[in-house]
């Protein structure tokens, strides 16, 4: 046995909880029975197989599945009954390193016994156990090359790495993660035992809850390096100025970016100046945080940039920007550029393109456009003829110039340019991003024009429901907003005055706005005259009483009483002579 290993591979003792191994495998212990029957058992095989056929495919077409499970047995049992690993390390690691294993699988001739020879080639040949561990912990083969230790082949001859892995694991962060975070800030490894753990409480200590410093370690391992980073400390401090949950910043981050969190200040402390009130700065920020925190901030200098050159004043850009806050998200401001490179290409006016921004902005990013080349030749016009053509009609420029006219077209029905241009702004200030799949879908989910559809949201909201509320309602329920404001209000007020139901009601079944109202009638009426005597619990939810079938209604609200059947026969009758 390995003494100083004992630190990383002993585990304490836990209650079995199989969403804790779904989400940190490495952290819990587990028996063998689930381990091998779940997803990531799985996901590891198939890795195996995979590396196999891409990299060796004369050897993959010619070991069995078997053989390479049999394999994955053969390490297993090296790592925990001759290197000491505990039961569930050595077979974490095993399941998780199918590109180490290759290389040793393609040591052998594939005609043999592939397990007989792996186990006694690793009798007389000890492994460099950093390879298939820092495999497992999420580098790939390339990366681990340049971070294995020189003149190191044990996990034990680095105990302090260890003890540092331990803590993060034990932290709750996935061991799949920590591979990231042993490249990008391989010194938070080296630290003395005590020191990582009183950094993780630092984070916590600034008002964050343990599953968002989690996300965010995670993310931008970098904080744990030296003392708690002052620049994020004063993004956080000017999220909660901006009325934000401290906690809500982790919906902001990913996995997949890099954050330079001093610039995300300079944005911040840039968009205050720009911004001539508080509350406009705020409703800025809480419309499109990606303002901040996609590409650190970045496009928003490129933006101004642009649109300063152009001749704009600067509060003339702001109030473009309040108008168009979705503009700044990547792919529109990528789109913004391109057109005015675009117009720029045809020699168009610096004052004409200015004109042209500050009326069809959003169009502008709206589109990807092809080639000032690619239109000149489908029209059959030359440069200064097509310049001549956007300056009269910019509308033209779109329809002609447009790469996904066609798609659009078809999957968006839309022939007025600027009712779907109301319409999608309608749909970006829901949250929707911009020439996404959801938004093709919800184009031609949601009906109406949008200022229709933003008359039946407030209707919703004026009703006394929260915003926030009423956009994720939408979201889940989208044919709530094809119903029209008369008769939304027809049925908030039945709601509330008839039935006698709170408002609230709607958030857990909104499809209770689109039952007709002869049906939510009938039946309501025959619950309340069950329920009058006696043959009915009160206030049943409104999905018990609306979404049943005819049947189980029935049987449930009308033969529950002697003279059920002749008072539901009477509701009826009333309801179709009406």
């Amino acid at each position: 046995m390995i003494a100083n290993l004992d630190k990383f591979v002993v585990l304490p003792r836990v209650e079995y909880d199989k969403s804790k191994v779904a989400q940190n495998p490495c952290s819990v212990s587990l028996n063998v029975r689930y381990f091998r029957s779940s997803r990531l058992a799985i996901d590891a095989k198939s890795s195996l197989d995979e590396s196999i056929q891409s990299s060796s495919p004369g050897i993959a077409s010619r070991i069995s599945r078997s053989s390479k499970i049999d394999a994955q047995v053969v390490l297993f049992d090296y790592l925990h009954s001759t290197r000491g690993f505990s039961f569930m390390d050595a077979e974490y690691i095993s399941k998780n390193s199918p590109h180490f294993l290759q290389n040793l699988l393609s040591k052998f001739d594939p005609e043999k016994d592939v397990a007989k020879s792996l186990s006694k080639f690793l009798r007389y040949n000890p492994i460099n156990e950093f390879e298939p561990f820092l495999e497992s912990v999420g580098l790939s083969p390339a990366e681990i090359a340049s971070l294995v230790p020189q003149r190191l082949m044990f996990l034990t001859d680095d105990s302090v790495m260890l003890d540092n892995f331990c803590v993060l694991r034990d932290y709750g962060i996935p061991c799949f993660k920590m591979g990231k975070m042993y490249k990008e800030a391989r010194e938070i490894f080296g630290y003395d035992y005590g020191l990582l753990a009183s950094k993780l409480r630092a984070y916590e200590n600034l008002g964050l809850s343990k599953p968002i410093v989690i996300k965010l370690v995670s993310c931008c391992p970098s904080l744990l390096v030296g003392g708690v980073n002052a620049d994020f400390a004063a993004v956080l401090e000017r999220f909660k100025a901006l009325g934000m949950k401290k906690d809500e910043i982790g919906g902001f981050i990913s996995g997949k970016g890099m954050y330079d969190w001093g610039r995300m200040l300079d944005t911040l402390n840039f968009l205050e100046k720009v911004s001539s009130t508080e509350e406009q700065l705020c409703n800025l920020f809480s419309t499109n945080p990606a303002l901040v925190f996609q590409g650190s901030g970045k496009m928003v200098y490129v933006l101004f940039g642009r649109l300063l050159k152009l001749g704009l004043k600067m509060n003339e850009v702001d109030s473009l920007f309040m108008q168009n806050p979705h503009i700044l998200s990547a792919n529109s401001t990528k789109n913004l550029c391109k057109a005015l490179d675009f117009l720029f290409d045809i020699l168009m006016q610096t004052e004409d393109i200015a004109h042209i921004v500050c009326t069809h902005m959003e169009l502008m990013g709206l589109y990807s456009l092809k080639s000032p080349k690619a239109v000149c030749r489908e029209l059959n016009v030359k440069k200064d003829e097509l310049c001549q053509i956007i300056k009269a009609n910019p509308l033209k420029w779109f329809t002609v110039a447009s790469k996904s006219e066609v798609q659009c077209r078809k999957q968006v029905a839309w022939k007025d340019l600027s009712t779907y241009q109301e319409k999608t702004a309608f749909l970006l200030r829901l949250g929707y991003l911009e020439n996404s799949d959801e938004m093709l879908k919800a184009l031609k989910q949601f009906r109406g024009r949008g200022d229709q559809l933003q008359e039946r949201f407030d209707c919703l909201v004026n009703a006394g429901l929260d915003s926030d509320v009423v956009k994720n309602l939408i979201k889940s329920s989208p044919m709530v907003l094809n119903l029209s404001k008369d008769v939304l209000e027809k049925k908030i007020d039945c709601l509330k005055n008839w039935l006698g139901y709170p408002l609230e009601s709607v958030v857990a079944f909104p499809a209770y706005l689109c039952y007709d109202m002869e049906r939510i009638n009938q039946r309501f009426s025959m619950y309340a005259w069950v329920r009058e005597r006696g043959a009915a619990k009160a206030t049943l939810s409104l999905s018990t009483i609306l979404a049943c079938s005819d049947a189980r209604f029935v049987k449930y609200f009308v033969q529950v009483h002697p003279e059920g059947p002749a008072k539901w026969k009477s509701l009826k009758e009333s309801s179709n002579s009406v």
